[in-house]
């Protein structure tokens, strides 16, 4: 009993002595944990990682059972594991580094955006008449949008157009007979930026084996970045949408434009706050400027005001006081 007394007590004196900073410490390492796990399970590294664990496990039972060779075997191997982890797992290290880059920035660099949900709206519906479209003709399309993460290194492999987004222009671009129909357009600002890129493929285990390159392509620029890919089967017609290295299928006109509406709009819609916030600074500014320039010019009005009655009263005499020395006199 005194034991666990002697182990509570000593429980509250850790916890009553800890700071507001190891608070927040604690929460951000398990914020960084719970991700990092997250990461790991929704990829192949995943099994990498399972058998790194069985390793060091080995080293430590080896050590413990005194088994001198494989420990010595083990603890040289996890020596030069460090080198050996960056290889192994380059991809996915590229990946987060990536995506952690492209979000941190995302807020900074949207707040001087001169998209307009006006402009957005208009490039979703055209872009979901041509798939729809295309799907019908059983044309096959890839299209990327392009978001906070740049694709200049996939730019530089197609041909500039820089168009205003149309279907009767995207229908013609993926025409089977066309000179870049075999290759992704990529949507910039609004805008066809390029088209005939070569896009990476995903190596990823879990794609079903129907799913040619264009859907191995649309999956794999969605894995290395935070674009919005549209895909439209040559072979079925079916239209796909890739996020984030995951495929959803079986789109229509009507729900693929719901869904780029909830994840293209949704997200400019979220920065409306914060415009809102900086223009009513800039008008605050500018009020400010526009009183204080009205209070200059009516302290100027009552100086001038100030100085020709100062005048009026030494050179001249008031009607008033004519009279009254008038009536004097008499």
């Amino acid at each position: 009993m005194t034991q666990l007394f002697d182990f509570f007590s000593y429980a509250w004196n850790q916890i009553s002595s800890m700071r507001i900073m190891d608070i927040i410490d604690i929460l951000l390492v398990s914020v960084l944990l719970y991700y990092f796990f997250r990461f790991i399970k929704e990829r192949r590294a995943g099994k990498l990682a399972a058998g790194i664990v069985f390793l060091i496990t080995a080293m430590f039972l080896s050590e413990w059972l005194e088994m001198y060779a494989l420990n010595f075997i083990l603890e040289n191997i996890i020596q030069v594991g460090i080198i050996a982890l960056m290889i192994i797992f380059q991809p996915e290290i590229r990946s987060i580094l990536e995506k952690v880059g492209g979000n941190s920035m995302k807020s900074i660099a949207s707040i001087s955006d001169t998209k307009t949900d006006t402009a957005l709206t208009d490039m979703i519906g055209e872009l979901s008449l041509a798939a729809s479209e295309l799907s019908a003709s059983k044309t096959g399309a890839l299209i990327v949008i392009e978001r906070s993460t740049k694709l200049g290194d996939e730019i530089k492999t197609g041909v500039v157009v820089d168009a205003q987004v149309s279907s009767f222009l995207i229908g013609n671009i993926f025409f089977n007979k066309a000179p870049l129909h075999d290759g992704a357009m990529i949507i910039r600002d609004n805008k066809i930026y390029a088209c005939g890129c070569f896009l990476p493929l995903s190596t990823s285990q879990d794609i079903i084996k129907e799913l040619g390159t264009r859907h191995r392509a649309g999956i794999g620029v969605s894995e290395v970045s935070d674009a919005v890919v549209v895909i439209v089967s040559e072979e079925t017609g079916m239209i796909s949408m890739a996020l984030d290295g995951k495929l959803q299928r079986g789109y229509d006109k009507l729900s693929l434009k719901e869904a780029l509406t909830a994840v293209l709009v949704g997200e400019e819609s979220t920065l409306k706050p914060i415009k809102k916030i900086r223009k009513m600074i800039i008008e605050a500014m500018n009020g400010n400027g526009q009183n204080n320039s009205q209070q200059k010019k009516d302290e100027m009005k009552e100086n001038k005001r100030s100085a020709r009655s100062h005048k009026f009263g030494k050179n001249e005499k008031s009607p008033s006081d004519g009279e009254n020395g008038s009536e004097n006199d008499k």
